[in-house]
């Protein structure tokens, strides 16, 4: 009669188990030290690391596998106070899962992997298995189930749109031209358009996807594709109330960091940011005269964001500073105008640490206005017949936001570059792995 194999352990409880009890380990082969009299080999499985020690005299030591093989580790728990969690493997079966690994380009056991971004990037597959990479995505994967539940709390609904679509969704900004079919398409900017018509369905929606923008950017803080957490919420009074919205979305991301993040926390010790209750705001206007930018300046600069994200701290001890009021000419033709100066926008862009994370604001939601704004910005309405559809047949005040993960999780961690902190990037150079 075969002996049942043994339930596989955890690193992580692999303290739990009582001492003298037979335990399976499985993962991989993170770092072996070969001594005189001992053999001592970590293994690492997404949860940690555990230690197993092969003694002189037992079978199969000279044949421990090399780092980064898959392996199965059935032995003995055993206390030892110098042990990870004071329990390691002794007497141990060795089997592997896979053939030998290769010599990886990086000693992954090491505390930084000690080479050049491009390297890193190039070999990705390989880098994501350290534990600072790993620990930057589980900062991200925790601010997406922030950026969820806060917002499943609050009455929306999940909802998942075309990446393919028949036309541009900003004019103006580049797009990945695609063959569908025979037919001209592109890929997605953003899911704007439909999010606003399934307002009219569910009045609040979010959507967790990626966008693309072929816009020529080489620089630290801009990709090709990236992850966009997008939420639409209608019946609002103004943009005030998306403001509002954001506000919470943004403490539950963090709090979600410090709730189930706390390893990742460890490895990286970022300066987490406290989202304070409500999120001081500057009109446009004022924003350009305190850093004595010209008044008709249609935008504002990186240094001007750095500047007000300075001033913010200073003035308002807050890393999020929202600045309100954008020119309705810098702004999409959806956006809805300030009621007592139609020259201002109905919009906002939010700080954070000096670099813009957010766009957001209020939405035209009347039928004739957004055919007036089309024709304004010399559109054709009859060119965005299937969006007006939704504004034809009544739609509510409505208004939402977007927030870059990836830019969002560098300034989190402290990352230089966005490319640090994206699993694959997707940029003006790089197209694989």
């Amino acid at each position: 009669m075969s002996i049942p194999p043994v339930p596989r352990v955890l690193a992580a409880h692999l303290p739990e188990a009582a001492p003298g009890t037979t335990v399976t380990l499985r993962g991989h082969v993170h770092r072996r030290r070969v001594l005189s009299a001992v053999t001592f080999l970590v293994v690492r499985d997404r949860s940690g690391t555990a230690q197993v020690v092969l003694r002189a005299d037992e079978a199969g030591r000279t044949d421990v596998p090399p780092e980064e093989t898959p392996i199965r580790v059935t032995g003995v728990a055993t206390t030892n106070p110098n042990a990870p969690g004071g329990v390691e493997v002794t007497a141990p079966r060795i089997d592997l899962l896979a053939d030998p690994a290769r010599t990886p380009p990086f000693e992954l056991w090491r505390p930084s992997l000690g080479a050049g971004l491009a390297a890193i990037l190039d070999h990705a597959p390989v880098s994501l298995r350290h534990r600072s990479r790993r620990a930057a995505w589980e900062i991200a994967a925790a601010s997406l189930r922030g950026f969820r539940d806060t917002l499943d709390r609050q009455g929306f609904r999940e909802v998942h749109t075309p990446k393919l679509v028949g036309s541009a969704t900003e004019s103006g900004a580049d797009v990945f031209p695609v063959d569908y079919f025979g037919r001209p398409a592109f890929l997605a900017q953003s899911p704007q358009f439909f999010k606003q018509q399934l307002v009219g369905v569910f009045e609040r929606v979010y959507e967790v996807g990626p966008v693309f923008r072929a816009e020529p950017h080489d620089t630290v803080r801009h990709l090709a594709e990236y992850r966009s957490l997008d939420a639409e919420l209608g019946f609002i009074d103004d943009h005030r109330d998306v403001l509002r919205c954001l506000r919470d979305v943004l403490d539950g991301m963090v709090t979600e960091i410090r709730r189930s993040a706390d390893e990742a926390v460890a490895v990286l010790s970022p300066d987490l940011p406290v989202v304070p209750d409500e999120i001081p705001t500057i009109h446009f206007r004022d924003a350009l005269r305190l850093v004595g930018a010209p008044a008709d300046e249609p935008d504002l600069a990186p240094e001007h964001e750095r500047a007000l994200g300075a001033w913010a701290r200073s003035e308002h001890g807050s890393d999020f500073l929202g600045v309100e009021g954008y020119p309705m000419a810098k702004r999409p033709f959806y956006t809805h105008p300030q009621p007592d100066d139609p020259r201002w926008s109905n919009s906002f862009d939010l700080l954070f640490r000096g670099i813009e994370l957010v766009t957001g604001g209020q939405r035209r939601h009347r039928y004739d206005d957004c055919v007036s704004a089309l024709r304004a910005k010399g559109e054709r309405p009859e060119d965005h017949a299937e969006y007006l559809s939704a504004f034809a047949h009544g739609m509510p005040p409505h208004g939402g936001f977007a927030i870059g993960l990836e830019r969002w999780v560098a300034r989190v961690i402290g990352a230089a570059n966005v490319r640090e902190v994206t699993l694959y990037p997707r940029d003006l150079h790089r197209l694989t792995p």
